[in-house]
């Protein structure tokens, strides 16, 4: 039994579930259909492939290599969450406003197409600028030595997408199957505005923040 392997599986499987702005975003669409949410969690399987293909192929030692390049995916992804965290705080501030004026009527949750589901869960995940390091540091250490590169770095990173394809439409199945109660106008702005707060939080911390090496 490959001990390295089994190790890197437990390591890939709590860095694919720790809470971040792809886990808030695949809850957040969830909110609005079943549909939606699974479509942001393939998103950020496909977000991770990129991550993943670029490890493999060497490109992300040249993104990490360069301050300016690094700094420029890293603008971008934080500009992107912070875009997903205001409309998130807009979306509740309407909310309320429509159920202040009509009190009796609560309106629809918002709906969210399919594709551009997919579209947010991708960009979340692909401009993540923390990742080209994370998988630069992490991959190489689970290759044994004396063993050719290539075939167990691709074995390493297929796992790792296999790992999100399994996590995250579980996560939105899971808020799905608890839409009844989740989906209650005080529990819904709850999680939406909660949701906001935090995606905002991580898109100022990488717009403002330092360069991250």
């Amino acid at each position: 039994m490959d001990a390295q392997l089994i190790a890197f599986t437990g390591v890939a499987a709590g860095m694919v579930a720790l809470p971040g702005a792809d886990f808030t975003v695949v809850v957040r669409n969830a909110l609005a259909s079943r549909t939606a949410g699974l479509a942001t969690a393939l998103g950020v399987a496909g977000g991770l492939l990129v991550h993943t293909a670029l490890a493999v192929a060497g490109l992300a030692a040249v993104l990490v290599t360069m301050p300016v390049l690094f700094r420029t995916v890293q603008l971008l992804g934080g500009a992107y969450v912070l875009y997903l965290g205001i409309s998130a705080l807009y979306a509740v501030r309407r909310r309320v406003s429509e159920e202040s004026r009509a009190p009796d009527h609560v309106p629809p949750a918002p709906s969210q197409q399919p594709g551009r589901a997919l579209r947010q869960g991708f960009l979340t995940n692909a401009l993540n600028p923390k990742a080209p390091v994370l998988f630069l540091s992490l991959l190489p250490q689970f290759v044994p030595e004396g063993q050719p590169p290539l075939p167990r770095t691709l074995l390493l990173a297929a796992l790792v997408v296999a790992l999100a394809l399994i996590w995250f439409p579980a996560v939105a199945l899971l808020v799905d199957r608890l839409g009844r109660w989740l989906r209650r106008p005080r529990t819904a702005r709850a999680i939406e505005g909660g949701s906001g707060v935090a995606l905002t939080g991580l898109g100022l911390a990488l717009v403002t923040g330092p360069l991250l090496r």
